[in-house]
């Protein structure tokens, strides 16, 4: 408790560390210590706010403590109110016509409100709640308390906020402000909860409102420049793309980890190709599925078929398996009468296990490599060729990754593919494998009853842009996600080789989510005339610390560090600790 003229001291006589020295309390201040504070308590709030609308006040360059006290109103005694007001509204509006009296438009349109916002009550889209909106401001004398007074008082009403100072309860108005969750003015307003959500400052000035906002944004950090925070909701943007740029080391998949966490807190589904086995231990901590393409008794089978491919789905497997068998032998195409035998082996090696074009019949155990290879063999000598051909991956050296039944599904919330322990020589057909069961995936999304969101997260996406099926598959997905309410985020470094490539521009032109850490000197003027960066953003890019970012979006850009807490930040740090 706080003593009047005395040391702070609990129930128990030991001072509390931390705790002012002193508390002087006056008629139109409080002296804490060795500085001063007023307590203003906010008693009128304008008509119509938007998102983010107490920002200006955080942002405010002096000290202010900010603090909102909200109390739920049981439904029942909601609704009660609420027909008491409209009630009040009716009587008033019938006293003036019974008098003649011309129509309130004030009247007629808080009568509207209530009665709208009655029905919402009833339906359960919206509840009651009551807020105590109070700000501390503090200063090192009387006199810059009084001038940081009025400033704070000038800076409300330009946001339509009247505000009154705590006159002698300012000790009450000093607790108020201190994150103690009690409210001893007990000055509130009744707010729903649309108004309670637009009072949280949640959003940045130097990014563009998202109109039609989804409820899923996220927190970056910290910004840069404000004492605000950074939230981005993706999902609101015209597409749901993002691309993380930096050079190594500088705090690029430390962020990506913590977005994609953050994503999974709001019910997204999440894909992510690993290249350095870096998320393990997130996936772990949540509950996602973890495959490990090339360790011991991993196995995937490419012959397997689900119900959700659909009507069509046996034969593009069987499509798929030219392709497959294409890269599996060398990435040369194969000839006429090979594609021919194949496509006979294929049929045959299913119609083995009972499976037709009936989707009733889909759920029985798919063939194998191993089916395939047997009915090649009777399949002339296009077939006896091209088996042999295969037999290095059904019988020999590389059998392991194909000898048997995918031993791993990939379902549940985060599927992690963790690819570290491929080996080279099989990481074409793995990788191949890999997209190929993301793009079911994600492309079937949108013929479910209940469709959702889901995130394709690409680590050292280097690796896959230099060339071949996985650039092409990375390109395909930056063009049309957004078709299968689709996300993808492609992380990587090297940004002027990035830039330099087709693929590299359309993944980057396409993401309308673009966050950029600290760059290399040598890249900074690809990334600067690729990114549009002015001469202050391109310094800040060039002597920013660790987890300092630029947020892109369009022509908007807001600086931010990336915050994590305790918790996160021991499930997405890499390496040291001085990662964060």
């Amino acid at each position: 408790m706080s003593r009047r003229r005395g040391t702070a001291v609990p129930e128990s006589g030991t001072v509390v560390p931390g705790s002012p020295d002193a508390v002087e309390v006056g008629g139109w201040s409080v002296r804490v210590g060795d500085g001063y504070t007023a307590a203003l308590a906010v008693t009128g709030y304008p008509a119509e706010v938007g998102p983010g609308w107490l920002e200006p006040l955080l942002a405010y360059p002096g000290r202010v403590d900010v603090s909102l006290h909200i109390e739920p109103v049981p439904p029942v005694i909601a609704s009660q109110r609420l027909r008491k007001q409209r009630g009040r509204f009716e009587a008033s509006r019938r006293q003036d016509a019974t008098k003649g009296r011309l129509d309130d438009p004030e009247l007629d349109a808080a009568a509207a409100d209530a009665a709208e916002l009655a029905a919402r009550v009833a339906r359960g889209e919206a509840r009651l709640f009551r807020l105590g909106l109070y700000l501390t401001v503090h200063a090192d004398s009387e006199d810059e308390l009084a001038d940081r007074v009025s400033e704070v008082r000038a800076l409300a009403s330009s946001l339509l906020l009247d505000v009154a100072p705590a006159t002698w309860r300012q000790l009450q108005g000093w607790i108020t402000g201190l994150p103690l969750a009690f409210d001893a003015l007990g000055m509130k307003r009744v707010f729903d909860t649309d108004a309670l959500a637009a009072a949280f400052p949640f959003t940045s000035p130097d990014l563009p409102t998202t109109a039609g906002d989804t409820g899923m944004g996220v927190l970056y950090g910290l910004n840069l420049h404000s004492p605000g925070v950074v939230v981005w909701d993706r999902w609101a943007q015209p597409n749901y793309n993002s691309v993380i740029l930096a050079r190594s080391g500088e705090g690029k998949s430390y962020l990506a980890k913590l977005d994609l966490l953050r994503n999974l807190y709001l019910g997204v589904e999440a894909f992510v190709i690993d290249p350095e086995d870096e998320y393990i231990k997130l996936a772990e901590a949540v509950g996602g599925t973890i495959i490990r393409p090339g360790a011991p008794g991993v196995r995937i089978n490419p012959l397997d078929l689900s119900a959700g491919d659909g009507d069509d789905a046996l034969v593009r497997r069987a499509l798929f398996l030219q392709t497959f068998v294409s890269v599996l032998t060398g990435g040369a195409p194969i000839g006429p009468e090979e594609a021919a035998a194949l496509d006979v082996a294929v049929l045959a090696a299913y119609r083995g296990k009972g499976i037709t074009t009936d989707a009733r019949t889909w759920r029985r155990p798919a063939p194998l490599l191993t089916d395939v290879a047997e009915a090649l063999k009777d399949a002339g000598d296009a077939g006896r060729t091209l088996a042999a051909r295969l037999h290095p991956y059904v019988a020999g050296s590389f059998k392991g990754l194909f000898d048997g039944p995918t031993t791993t599904a990939a379902n549940g919330h985060l599927v992690v593919y963790a690819i570290k322990e491929l080996p080279e020589e099989l990481k074409p057909v793995g990788t191949l494998l890999i997209l190929d069961a993301i793009w079911r995936t994600v492309s079937t999304a949108h013929r479910s009853a209940t469709p959702t969101r889901r995130l394709v997260l690409v680590d050292e996406a280097w690796l896959m842009l230099r060339a071949g099926l996985g650039a092409q598959f990375l390109f395909r997905l930056a063009k049309s996600a957004r078709k299968y309410e689709a996300g993808l985020s492609v992380i990587t470094q090297d940004a002027a080789d990035v830039l330099a490539t087709e693929v590299g521009r359309a993944v980057v032109s396409n993401a309308a989510t673009q966050v950029l850490l600290r760059q290399a000197p040598q890249a900074i003027e690809a990334v600067a005339s690729a990114f549009g960066l002015t001469d202050g953003e391109q310094a800040l890019l060039l002597s920013c610390s660790r987890g300092d970012a630029l947020l892109a979006s369009g022509s908007s850009r807001v600086a931010f560090h990336s915050l994590a807490s305790d918790v996160e930040h021991d499930l997405v740090v890499t390496g040291l600790p001085t990662a964060r």
